[in-house]
Order: C-alpha cells, then structure tokens, then sequence
C-alpha cells in the first residue's frame, strides 16, 4: 500500500509491525532485519517517534538475545532527544527498558 499510494509518513511503523510479528513467529532473524529496515526509514524520515519505537523494539530483541550492551548503546541517545513527553507510553516503555539495562 505504501509503494502503491506513496504515503510513508508511516512506512517505518509498518516495518516494525512487520517484525513485531515474526518474532511471535520466532522468526528473529528476519525480524531483526524489519527492525533494522524500521530504524532506517525513521532516521532518514526525521520521524524520532517512529525511530523511538523502532529502536525499543530492536532493543528489546537484542536483549533478549544477550546483547544487553548493544541494546542500550541504540536506545538511550535517541531517548535523550527527547525533551517532553516523558507521560506518553512510548517513552515510559523506552526509561523502563533502559533502567533494566542498565
């Protein structure tokens, strides 16, 4: 639908949904590369939610993975672009999941 109507304001947030459900597939290799896909489209966007989202999620599955250092080094400097907004449950997901790997 995207390459279709040439809307993409939400391209990014379609590439993570996409992997969000292959990981319920435990098909975390693709899904890594969704997740991937997801953080690139976002930062070439300057979409910061849609990257804030993306990098969560790559986050949570590098963790999950073992790679705890990886996952905190993505997330936390595009957390600290932000400077509102700390109510909203995007952000709150982001510091909780920060705080558990620190």
């Amino acid at each position: 639908m995207v390459e279709r109507t040439d809307e993409r304001w939400y391209e990014a947030e379609l590439y993570r949904l996409m992997a969000e459900a292959l990981i319920t597939k435990s098909d975390r290799h693709d899904a890594e590369r969704w997740l991937c896909r997801a953080l690139q489209t976002a930062q070439h966007q300057g979409a910061r939610f849609w990257e804030l989202r993306a990098a969560t999620s790559l986050a949570r599955l590098w963790r999950d993975q073992g790679e705890r250092s990886d996952a905190r080094d993505l997330l936390s400097p595009i957390f600290r672009c932000f400077t509102g907004g700390f109510d909203t449950r995007d952000l709150k997901e982001a510091a909780a999941l920060l705080a558990e790997l620190a």
